[in-house]
């Protein structure tokens, strides 16, 4: 089974479910998203891998981005579209939540980083 891993070395709960993978004998491909940021057509079928979730579903809703996005949509980021969201995370990549891990059938947002074991069956 193919893993990868959409991954920030910054974070915490990144650096624990990337752990866990390794400790597995699962070596992932791992993306350091931003340094290397999902275009539109990949979050698009993370999100049909995630079971048709919406972009609101890996929003980060915390730093200095998500604030200044939250002040463009008046205050209320859920009048956005999917579309405009996914968008600006294509623009702004530290808007995506993370860990993301994503296998041939499914993905998931490893929040809280337990749920890696939803779809990676060791």
């Amino acid at each position: 089974m193919r893993v990868t891993i959409y991954h920030n070395p910054n974070c915490s709960t990144s650096r624990k479910v990337l752990g866990w993978l390794t400790e597995k004998g699962i070596e992932p491909d791992i993306v350091q998203y931003l340094k290397t940021p999902p275009g539109a057509a990949e979050l698009k079928r993370i999100l049909k891998l995630m079971g048709g979730a919406k972009a609101a579903d890996i929003l980060r809703r915390k730093g200095e981005a998500y604030e200044t996005l939250t002040e463009k949509a008046g205050g209320d980021v859920a009048k956005l579209k999917n579309d405009e969201l996914i968008a600006k995370m294509v623009a702004e990549p530290v808007l995506i939540e993370r860990p993301i891990v994503i296998t041939d059938k499914a993905a998931v947002l490893c929040r809280p980083p337990e749920k890696v074991w939803d779809i990676v069956k060791v």
